[in-house]
């Protein structure tokens, strides 16, 4: 596992920055018109720009100052994504029946959080490993389980503790906040004071990384 320290970028910022989700797709054209495309990544990839949030000096002197602790581009940390950072559906609180993350079988103790987007023709599961410490809520068979299991907040792990193990057929669901696990995506910021007071963005490149 590469180095990570579990520390979340300067939430005022992130939230006012830009970026989304990136995917590679290879496309090969033929001479009669038609074209093949083929999924170079199977998941996606987040990024960002942290400088569409940096306003103020101050901002500024907080990001260089995470920046050089985390030794550029060395550790990876947790950011917050504005548009996507809950199981829950936009404006709802998460449900511990929000995303299906396995069917019981009386002995599986360990259930890996997940996020899935779409349902009609390909549904993509997205591995959620950076969960927010105490938003997770689980429940077995739709019944809210308020105890007898812990979540890994470093990786995403659901463990059921021995007595509460999923019965076999049993729906494991969860809900919960998440963050992304990112890195910066330069070694060197380049900041310009005398075009940020005129009020010039910097570019301060952040992508996710996999954990």
């Amino acid at each position: 596992m590469t180095a990570f320290h579990e520390i979340l970028f300067p939430l005022d910022i992130a939230l006012k920055s830009a970026g989304g989700p990136e995917r590679r797709t290879e496309i090969v054209s033929f001479g009669s018109g038609r074209e093949q495309r083929n999924a170079r990544w199977a998941e996606s990839r987040r990024r960002f720009d942290a400088g569409y949030g940096v306003r103020t000096l101050e901002a500024l002197q907080a990001v260089v100052a995470f920046f050089e602790e985390r030794r550029g581009q060395l550790y990876g940390f947790r950011w917050r994504d504005r548009l996507d950072s809950s199981s829950a559906a936009p404006g709802h609180p998460p449900s511990p029946l929000d995303q299906g993350i396995g069917i019981g079988d009386g002995a599986t103790a360990n259930y890996q959080l997940v996020k899935s987007y779409g349902a009609g023709f390909a549904p993509y599961a997205r591995r959620i490993a950076k969960p927010v410490a105490g938003s997770v809520r689980v429940a077995v068979n739709g019944v809210e389980a308020t105890g007898g299991f812990v979540v890994d907040i470093t990786t995403g792990v659901v463990t059921f503790l021995a007595g509460h193990i999923p019965p076999p057929g049993a729906a494991v669901t969860a809900g919960y906040q998440f963050d992304v696990p990112v890195r910066f995506d330069t070694d060197y910021l380049e900041v310009d004071l005398s075009a940020f007071s005129a009020g010039a963005i910097p570019k301060i490149p952040v992508v996710e990384i996999g954990v």
